[in-house]
């Protein structure tokens, strides 16, 4: 369980934090823009298959603020997983709050201007939901709350399950995927919100001791 936790002062954190600020850079720089830009390009150019659209359609929706705060209450009321459910509830709203600060007010960052080519989608595609009621692209809100959630339930699960935490990164991998295939973020985006969801979820888990939640599992 603390192998996969990054002490604050560690040098792993350091290296996740400066990771982050690094591509922050590139982004505000636009250091990456002509990456980003053909990447959805060619994004934008496989769309149309009908299974394919609406999977992506159906992850992107999951990854909205409200689908993930239900599952966080749950986990919250759960007396079993109170504790785990406090700390997936603060994590989601710190990082959904910090997320739209730094899209709308930091980095600034337009989102992709293209239209979406793909089949018809049972809802109209909407911009991640932010408290600031912005349009900024970095870092992907989305991916941000999927990492929170991935990373909180491995580390909760890591003693029972000690390889089976790593599937769990397929959810906020698929739904980076979904952000990009559908034309709302760019690649740079998702990778943000990778490290911002893991630095914003691991301090609140090192801080309101996650590790306790672990012990009672065991007994």
């Amino acid at each position: 369980m603390k192998k996969l936790i990054f002490e604050v002062r560690s040098r792993g954190f350091v290296l996740l934090v400066t990771a982050f600020l690094i591509i922050t850079s590139l982004v505000y720089t636009q250091a990456t823009e002509q990456f980003d830009e053909s990447t959805i390009a060619y994004f934008q150019s496989i769309s149309g298959n009908p299974s394919l659209d609406i999977t992506m359609w159906i992850f992107t929706e999951i990854g909205g603020i409200i689908p993930i705060m239900i599952f966080c209450f749950v986990m919250f009321v759960w007396r079993k997983t109170r504790r785990m459910g406090l700390i997936l509830l603060l994590a989601v709203l710190v990082g959904t709050v910090a997320s739209g600060y730094l899209k709308d007010y930091a980095v600034e960052r337009p989102r992709p201007d293209l239209e979406y080519l793909g089949s018809e989608l049972p809802l109209e595609l909407e911009s991640d939901t932010t408290v600031l009621g912005g349009k900024g692209s970095f870092p992907s809100g989305h991916v941000t709350r999927a990492s929170v959630i991935a990373f909180v339930l491995g580390l909760a699960l890591s003693e029972r399950f000690p390889r089976g935490w790593i599937l769990l990164w397929i959810f906020p991998a698929c739904m980076a995927l979904s952000r990009i295939y559908l034309l709302q973020h760019y690649p740079m985006d998702v990778i943000g919100g990778v490290l911002f969801g893991v630095i914003i979820a691991d301090i609140l888990a090192s801080k309101l001791k996650l590790s306790s939640f672990t012990d009672n599992l065991k007994t």
